[in-house]
């Protein structure tokens, strides 16, 4: 059974999907690559999936921890690295989402617009959980006043992927409905 195309009226979702999806690599760009994946970056405190770095008191500069004296602090290396997989794996699935997207649009074919989906549910998984497991343990660190620009930017991506996987799981059966309604009104 193919994908059944939209009329008229479905271009210009199909062209708001695209756009949420390239606004969503963009915010994920952002925060994981150009922030360098910090959620706070203050002259005094840096955390993020790469840098966990604390004001020394003793020293009068910032110190940045690496392991084992992060396995001292309470941070497990096992729960750090999930948590980075889950939010670059993200990063890495919201790059695939346009191709199968675009090729369901051109072949109708409804495997590539699941394979999209599938993508997109995958990616919306793994940012939330890795974003949820990482503030889990750096909590007594960070609190809601301090986090950043990359920390928003990773949070409006979340946001932006559970929009557009509610918008893939709904264009087909609106395109449907937008056929029948055609066929129905001949």
């Amino acid at each position: 059974m193919s994908l059944p195309r939209p009329g008229r009226g479905g271009r210009p979702l199909f062209l708001s999907i695209l756009g949420l999806a390239a606004a969503a690599t963009f915010l994920l760009f952002y925060a994981l690559l150009w922030e360098a994946g910090d959620l706070i970056h203050l002259p005094d405190l840096r955390i993020g999936f790469h840098n966990f770095c604390l004001w020394n008191e003793s020293a009068g500069c910032l110190q940045c921890h690496r392991f084992p004296e992060l396995g001292a602090l309470g941070l497990p290396r096992g729960a750090l690295a999930l948590a980075r997989l889950g939010v670059y794996g993200a990063l890495v699935l919201t790059l695939f989402v346009p191709l199968p997207l675009l090729l369901a649009r051109c072949r109708g074919s409804e495997g590539e617009w699941h394979l999209a989906v599938c993508f997109l549910a995958l990616a919306s998984t793994l940012l939330a959980g890795g974003l949820g497991l990482f503030l889990a343990y750096t909590w007594r660190w960070v609190t809601p006043a301090l986090l950043g620009p990359g920390f928003l930017a990773l949070a409006a991506a979340q946001a932006l992927l559970v929009l557009l996987l509610m918008a893939t799981v709904m264009f087909p059966q609106r395109a449907e409905e937008d056929a029948k309604s055609k066929l129905d009104s001949c």
